[in-house]
């Protein structure tokens, strides 16, 4: 049995042929030929099955025999909005597993203790895109800009908003609890956490003034990729059909 081969194609019913990287792929490592079957997702919940009906030395062409909408498995948007870490290969996990897992939205935020101030929104996205077709989702993730702590606050004003910490003499509730317990299984969610050295405390405090919640991920003290991966996973449980 042939393995089924999925290839990301945004707008792919308005197109005719694989993106540059994908058809790149698809000659030259999985040698596709014409007549090939592949399947194709658009990133906006739509899956495609298709034929190759034209290979080039670079170009990757298909027509499409079936259209299959997909249904979304988890209710509301889950949005991490996280302060990237000194290695940016913990960055890199962290979207390739939060993908996987279920997450709709990928802040990143500048905060008074960040170590990292600059990040390369594109090659967090073709760890999105991997992990995207590995797991099979319908739907891409959005990877936003890195942006200011307090500009991001005031920006974000939908849905139930959440800031992880560690200071203790802030009240804390425990995220999975909150979420477990709502009768709203539909709101969107955001989820803040902090860098290395955490949020500021005048940062918290900021974020609590401005509609945020003040939650705890657990007992344990979390580097900020797991703890940003934990607040993933809480919200998929919670949240998910």
């Amino acid at each position: 049995m042939k393995e089924v081969r999925y290839f990301y194609v945004p707008q792919a019913s308005a197109s005719f042929q694989l993106p540059e990287e994908e058809a790149k792929h698809a000659i030259r490592v999985l040698r596709l030929k014409e007549g090939d079957e592949m399947f194709l997702m658009d990133g906006e919940g739509c899956f495609y099955k298709a034929v190759v009906n034209l290979v080039s030395s670079k170009h990757c062409q298909y027509e499409i025999i079936e259209t299959m909408p997909q249904e979304k498995s988890w209710n509301g948007t889950i949005h991490i909005a996280m302060a990237p870490t000194k290695m940016m290969d913990r960055v890199e996990w962290f979207v390739e597993k939060a993908t996987e897992i279920g997450a709709d939205v990928f802040s990143f935020l500048n905060c008074k203790f960040s170590e990292r101030k600059v990040l390369r929104t594109d090659r967090v996205e073709k760890i999105v895109i991997g992990a995207v077709k590995q797991s099979r989702k319908p739907w891409m993730p959005v990877v936003n800009e890195m942006e200011d702590f307090r500009s991001f606050i005031k920006a974000n004003s939908d849905g139930e908003r959440f800031i992880a910490h560690c200071y203790d003499e802030i009240e804390r509730d425990d995220l999975f609890d909150i979420l477990n317990n709502e009768e709203n299984k539909d709101a969107d969610i955001t989820v803040l956490v902090g860098p290395e050295g955490d949020f500021s405390i005048e940062e918290v405090r900021f974020a609590l003034e401005n509609g945020y919640r003040s939650i705890s991920l657990g007992n344990s003290r979390l580097r900020t990729e797991t703890a940003a991966l934990m607040a993933v996973s809480m919200c998929q449980l919670a949240r998910r059909k």
